[in-house]
């Protein structure tokens, strides 16, 4: 007979007899096993490593059962271990002083195997399950949170346009522009949910290799966000310097996926530094068989004690909502960790003369035979 969920247990008892038989039994049955013979040395192996469940005799000199019981109801990480208690005594006030300490269940000594393996069987698939379960849930949560943060820049594109077409100060000569933008915009929003929709998908998972490693083009991604941005920065009186490769310049990521992060850093620029009136765009050579992309702009900089905090999740450039209320504050959280996910790395950089620096460094894509 094996165990229905591979779990961890630790056994706990100042028996050193009692210790033997239940690991004995539980290793047989495919289970993970720690002992602890007594409440502190039990205490520091869950702070070491979160058990799925503990079998704790309740009756043990110096700290007993339900001292560590309350040790671990007052650690978060450890306050949801199920504890299975032994206990040779039939005291009826003993069981419901236990069970109001926070145990889930009890055998009575001396047990039988069969008993035991239930009981313990019941709580280690309902811990396993729950846990599964919120993974599921946060996985869910951060590609909402994902889904949100990146649908927000095409969306604003289309907003901006819009809004400049129904002004009577529009020009007619850019009619055509914005209503490319609005519809260029509105196609990535729908390349970005069939991005995630795939990523979903085991059967795409699985294509994943080395033969089929997305490429992009560094100058076309430039000229991309030139055209996206530019008249978005000159109506907020900012200059957008671009200086384009002689050569395209080729790296292994998706061309929309690293749209998206540049995109990040120029509209980051657009709203924390316009006192800068400049942003400049470039592409220059990295680490060996890496090249970077480069934003940069004379605006304020971030503070040092900022810095810390600047790739951490829902952490603002500003420090607050005002300059953007629709920000979450996940950008460049995102962004680092997209980044990092193809084999490359983003940081900051205060510029030399004032300003900030963000560096997208990204491996050169490799020539296919």
């Amino acid at each position: 007979m094996t165990a229905n969920n591979a779990g961890r247990i630790l056994v706990v008892d100042d028996q050193p007899a009692n210790l033997r038989v239940v690991s004995a039994l539980l290793l047989r049955h495919g289970y993970e096993v720690d002992n602890a013979a007594d409440g502190p040395t039990a205490l520091a192996l869950c702070e070491q490593r979160a058990p799925d469940l503990v079998l704790l005799d309740m009756m043990m000199p110096g700290m007993d059962g339900f001292g560590l019981i309350g040790e671990l109801k007052q650690r978060e990480q450890l306050l949801r271990i199920p504890v299975v208690f032994l206990t040779a005594a039939h005291d009826r006030d003993l069981l419901l002083r236990a069970f109001d300490a926070g145990a889930v269940d009890y055998v009575t000594k001396p047990f039988t195997p069969e008993e035991l393996l239930a009981r313990v069987s019941a709580h280690i698939g309902l811990k396993l399950t729950r846990d599964r379960l919120e993974r599921v849930a946060q996985e869910r949560q951060e590609l909402v949170n994902l889904v949100a943060h990146d649908l927000k820049n095409p969306l604003s594109s289309v907003l901006f346009a819009s809004d400049l077409l129904l002004s009577r100060g529009c020009k007619p000569e850019r009619v055509t522009h914005y209503l490319q933008m609005i519809r260029e915009s509105a196609d990535d929003a729908l390349g970005y949910i069939h991005r995630y929709l795939e990523m979903q998908s085991a059967a795409h998972q699985a294509r994943q290799s080395d033969t089929d490693m997305p490429l992009c083009g560094l100058r076309e991604t430039l000229q991309w966000l030139e055209r996206r941005y530019g008249m978005q920065l000159e109506a907020r009186e900012m200059r957008l310097l671009v200086r384009m490769p002689n050569d395209e310049v080729r790296v292994a990521i998706d061309g929309l996926v690293l749209r998206q992060v540049a995109e990040n850093l120029v509209s980051n620029a657009i709203k924390y530094a316009q006192d800068g009136h400049e942003l400049e765009l470039s592409v220059r050579h990295g680490a060996q068989g890496y090249w970077q992309l480069v934003a940069q702009d004379r605006g304020p900089g971030i503070s040092e004690h900022r810095q810390r905090d600047l790739f951490k999740p829902f952490v603002r450039l500003g420090g607050n909502s005002a300059a953007d209320p629709m920000s979450s504050g996940l950008g460049l959280s995102l962004a680092r960790q997209i980044i990092a996910d193809v084999g490359g790395h983003l940081w900051y950089e205060d510029r030399e003369g004032g300003g900030a620096r963000f560096i997208i460094e990204l491996p050169e894509a490799r020539a296919v035979a």
